[in-house]
């Protein structure tokens, strides 16, 4: 049976919103009970929910890669590794924050796991605080990943209504073009331009030029290579 740990205390507002945003929770996987009976409880005294794991392979076992939170991951386990999981979970696509603990023979591990886009490795002993401030920031760095994407897909379904003149004519307009040189580089009078321009802002759902251009910037930003 895997502890779950789901108590909610006094928070502010802002901490509040934060931590109950999607039911985000921090995922500790460690081999050691103790250790895991010590971090859920620590997690929970400042009112965030908390899953523990005694190893990768149940972890892998249980976790939705459509869960939110961040992953408090020692590196050294029986089985498969904290390195190899993060490893796996890289692979898989899955995005959450992962905050590496690691002994004092870990350093290369950690280093690597650093290189693998782990967000912070934390060495033993380490304080309550250093760890709560780690979490704390690795939840608000998941949360702002979601809102990005969930506003890179409202602005691809927005961009897939676009008719393939109307997105020519938006790459142009975004690239810093007027409507006049816009309608000679595709050969349309500048009305015809004007009129493409006004269904590209008005489909998009964008106030304003600079808003249009943050759009495309955010679709760029989240495109798969």
């Amino acid at each position: 049976m895997v502890p779950e740990f789901g108590i909610t205390r006094s928070l502010t507002p802002a901490a509040a919103q934060s931590a109950q945003a999607e039911m985000a929770t921090v995922y500790i996987v460690d081999d050691d009970a103790a250790v895991r009976e010590s971090l859920c409880l620590l997690v929970e005294s400042v009112g965030l929910r908390a899953t523990a794991f005694g190893s990768a392979t149940e972890f892998l076992e249980k976790f939705s890669p459509q869960s939110t939170g961040c992953i408090v991951l020692d590196i050294r386990m029986p089985g498969i590794s904290g390195l190899e999981l993060q490893e796996r979970l890289n692979a898989a696509g899955i995005t959450l924050p992962v905050i590496i603990i690691t002994g004092h023979g870990d350093i290369t591990m950690a280093v690597r796991a650093m290189k693998a886009e782990a967000m912070d490795f934390i060495q033993k002993p380490f304080s309550d605080q250093e760890l709560l401030d780690q979490i704390h920031l690795a939840l608000e760095r998941d949360a702002q990943f979601r809102a990005d994407r969930a506003r890179f897909e409202s602005v691809k379904q927005r961009t897939s209504s676009l008719s393939p003149r109307e997105r020519t004519v938006m790459d142009l307009v975004v690239s810093g073009m007027s409507n006049k040189a816009i309608a000679s580089e595709l050969g349309l009078s500048q009305k015809t331009v004007e009129v493409h321009r006004a269904h590209v802002m008005d489909k998009m759902q964008a106030r304003s030029l600079a808003e249009l251009v943050q759009m495309c910037i955010l679709g760029d930003k989240h495109r798969p290579n």
